[in-house]
């Protein structure tokens, strides 16, 4: 597997949003630790998607499990990669969208994969949780505003390699379908990963990026006698 080291792309504004939901994720995980295992699995139970639960209505509280999921993980393994992608992808996003934009893009791309996971297996009752489906929308996102950034890789026979944004993130999509398509003959989540969250989050982020890239660059109207450079997105 390839695995992104850093993008190649500068950028030119800190990505506030993007650092203020690592941290916020890293705090829950942190919380999440102090409680044990015990205490730590109950808020699992309690704050994750339970696909049969959603769907049959078991308790009031189960509405807000598809915002609340997405900031809890199942170990430091898994809260690592997620936010690891954050960090790679997320600040070139952010920057272009703005971070109004930004956060309310992330938030949306978290529900969608949730609903997609629940739709594949509305009868699970294995909970849901994880930053994964909202990161796969950043990656769905990223293809279509940066296509040609380089992304400097680490392949696992011990050598670094710059790949295209858009060959990168194809190869993953096209993996997470292989992996969501075995995944069907036992289970919508195999082995504690829901591919099909990562499906639906990345569709959902792909979708909404083509909606909102010509917003991003429509030229400005400015007063009369001042020039106005609008550069495109996925021009350094």
């Amino acid at each position: 597997m390839l695995f992104p080291l850093r993008d190649l792309r500068p950028t030119t504004a800190r990505p506030v949003l993007t650092w203020s939901l690592i941290a916020l994720n890293v705090l829950v995980y942190a919380y999440q630790a102090h409680l044990g295992i015990s205490d730590g699995d109950a808020l699992v139970e309690r704050f994750g998607v339970i696909p049969e639960v959603l769907v049959h209505g078991g308790h009031a509280g189960s509405l807000i499990t598809p915002l609340t999921s997405m900031f809890l993980h199942g170990g430091l393994g898994h809260v690592l990669g997620n936010l690891w992608f954050l960090f790679v992808f997320g600040n070139h996003l952010e920057e272009a969208l703005g971070r109004a934009r930004f956060v309310g893009f992330y938030l949306v791309c978290g529900l969608a994969a949730a609903a997609t996971q629940v739709g594949i297996d509305p009868t699970s009752t294995v909970p849901v949780i994880g930053a994964s489906g909202a990161i796969a929308g950043v990656l769905g996102a990223y293809i279509v505003f940066f296509p040609r950034a380089r992304i400097l890789t680490f392949v696992p026979i011990f050598f670094l390699l710059e790949v295209p944004a858009f060959v990168y993130i194809i190869l993953w999509f096209a993996l997470e379908v292989v992996r969501a398509t075995f995944s069907l003959g036992a289970s919508g989540a195999e082995g504690g990963i829901a591919f099909f969250a990562h499906v639906g989050g990345f569709l959902a982020g792909l979708a909404l990026a083509l909606l909102l890239r010509p917003r991003a660059e429509r030229p400005r109207t400015g007063p009369r006698n001042v020039r106005v450079v609008n550069a495109r997105a996925d021009e350094p």
